[in-house]
């Protein structure tokens, strides 16, 4: 049976301010919320008729915040636990231990991801001074836990022309998995993405470091859609091997195989956008992920320069970058450097 992934927030508590998250950019003295208990069982409760419905097993990737400081974060574990349901944690390093690793792989938690968002300067600059060291230092626990390691990056004209160099260190201390996302702008911050040329530069010196790391133990994953575009010029991935038109193979899992549920049960279709369509608590998320408010993250056509392009059916960029820099989802992603 295929995943369907659940990214829930359980609570918006955090222990860094990082410069590029939605949630601190209400200020640091803004009323943060934590969901409690019995919403959470009403919650599993909707996942698990979602499951049943779509023929699909759920895999929730618990994040906040940092929900390792929800206080009833381990009543939650062994909820998950006793479901069967597996999970993810999207987190930090500060409270990580042999104990609390242990606790969490016998709790039933596959993954742990950390941050890197540059060299040790850059990233304490972006998210707090002294943690690029902690997150580097808490590998080890979890991996002697059994507990895969990802590392994910937030690529900014902040940091780009880090990543590279970010790809040796996490080889160095044995990440099972190396990812990269895209910051996501505002009307007032459109100056942090990188330009097309820019971006396309950074994604060829990770290529180069990819090749030459291809018998190590860390696992490339390539999340960001560009990477088809990357391909397909390079000769690696061709829409012909695709011969079914009607169907959208890959791309942007908005509207797709993801869901996103606050800590106050609002439903979103991607976190990184405003794209709520309803309430975990009081409605049923089938029902919503079937429904009209969904489908306007699966309407294809309305892209207005990913319909024009080959690789509509797999690729899309990042509807979420677009919205945050043009206000408006459908509009071109700013750091697709392709022509249509």
């Amino acid at each position: 049976m295929e995943y369907f992934a659940f990214q829930w927030h359980i609570t918006e508590a955090c222990d860094q301010r990082c410069k590029h998250c939605y949630i601190y950019a209400l200020g640091s003295h803004a009323q943060f919320k934590q969901m409690a208990v019995a919403d959470m069982v009403t919650v599993l409760d909707n996942i698990e008729d979602f499951g049943r419905k779509a023929h699909r097993q759920p895999y929730l990737y618990i994040t906040g915040g940092d929900p390792i400081l929800h206080p009833q974060f381990w009543t939650l574990a062994r909820m998950l636990r006793a479901r069967n349901i597996p999970f993810a944690i999207l987190g930090n390093p500060f409270h990580l231990d042999d104990i609390v690793c242990q606790r969490l792989k016998d709790h039933g938690c596959r993954k742990y991801q950390l941050s890197i968002d540059g060299l040790e300067s850059m990233h304490d600059k972006i998210r707090r001074p002294g943690s690029y060291q902690e997150t580097w230092d808490a590998i080890p626990c979890l991996k002697r836990a059994g507990i895969t390691v990802a590392i994910m990056t937030t690529v900014s004209r902040w940091n780009y022309r880090e990543v590279p160099d970010i790809i040796d260190e996490v080889v160095k201390h044995k990440a099972d998995v190396f990812a990269f996302a895209r910051y996501c702008p505002d009307v007032d911050s459109k100056d942090v993405c990188c330009s097309p040329e820019e971006y396309r530069w950074m994604m060829e010196r990770c290529w180069e470091k990819f090749q030459l790391y291809k018998g190590s133990d860390t696992y490339f994953s390539l999340k960001d859609h560009l990477w088809t575009l990357f391909k397909y010029e390079r000769g690696l991935f061709s829409p012909k091997d695709y011969p079914d038109d009607e169907v959208v193979y890959g791309g942007c899992n908005c509207g797709n195989a993801h869901f996103t549920i606050l800590s106050d049960g609002a439903c979103y279709a991607c976190r990184r956008m405003e794209s709520k369509v309803g309430n975990a608590l009081h409605e049923n998320l089938y029902d919503l992920f079937m429904g009209s408010r969904m489908d306007a993250y699966r309407c294809y056509e309305k892209f207005e320069k990913c319909s024009k392009c080959e690789l509509l059916r797999f690729c899309r960029g990042c509807p979420a970058v677009a919205a945050g820099y043009h206000g408006n989802m459908y509009a071109p992603d700013p750091e697709c450097w392709k022509a249509v």
